[in-house]
Order: structure tokens, then sequence, then C-alpha cells
């Protein structure tokens, strides 16, 4: 399997999929995500331009952002609260963007919500234990 889940935004979208083979192929549903992100794309384009300046929009899967996070203090220290997101999430926005489904398997990625200046992490770990069960 390779690190990296790469579909082309020119790739005609796929019909008609059965539940295993939208969710327990080597993307484990990531294509599917993104597909629907290009669908939500031509039904509300006004969530899809304000996806592409930046916004992480609350989408289906865990990612979007609703507010800033409150910082944290330890010991006169500032801790930034970082919130979390799935890939699920990431290739729902790279679709509803407009963007080829471009994912790093392997890779932390940070992304900043242009509208609340709200980090969110999309880390690995989540979407390998999916797979370890999906495959095991």
């Amino acid at each position: 399997m390779s690190n990296v889940i790469f579909r082309s935004i020119d790739t005609p979208m796929r019909k008609d999929l059965t539940w295993e083979e939208t969710w327990t192929g080597e993307d484990a549903g990531l294509i599917y995500c993104w597909e629907k992100g290009i669908e939500m794309s031509f039904e509300s384009p006004n969530e899809a331009k304000k996806a592409f300046n930046g916004e992480l929009l609350p989408l289906s899967w865990r990612g979007g952002v609703r507010r800033k996070l409150k910082d944290k203090e330890e010991n006169g220290v500032t801790i930034e609260n970082i919130k979390r997101g799935t890939f699920n999430y990431l290739a729902t926005w790279q679709g509803l963007r407009g963007e080829d489904l471009n994912i790093d398997l392997i890779k932390k990625l940070f992304l900043v919500c242009s509208k609340y200046k709200q980090k969110v992490v999309f880390k690995p770990k989540k979407f390998k234990l999916i797979q370890k069960e999906m495959f095991n």
C-alpha cells in the first residue's frame, strides 16, 4: 500500500459502490469522502468558497472549527490548544475546495482556520488504527 492517497480532480466520480468497496479498500473511504466534498461544492457554492479561502467548516467528520479554543496555562507558560481532525475530514475538505485528493498517511499535517485562527492537527495514528481493525 502506498503512503499517499492521491486522486486527480479530473478523475470521474465513482458510481454504485458497495459498502465494502467504499470503506474497506486501501483508502479506507478517503476517496468516497473526497467525492462527497466535490458533490457538496456544487450543492453549496458559498460553503465551497469559504473552504477555498481556508475556513475549516464544520463537516460530517471531526476537524471543523466553530470557535477558537482557549489556550491553557501551566506554570506560567501558555500552551496552545490544538484541535484534532481526521483524514476523512481532510479528504472531504479537499473535495469541497475543488482540489486533488492528496493525503500522506504517515505525516502529521497542521492547518489553521482562516476564520477563527484555530490550529487543527491531522495525525496518522487514528487512520492506522482504523486500517489495522479493518484488515486484521
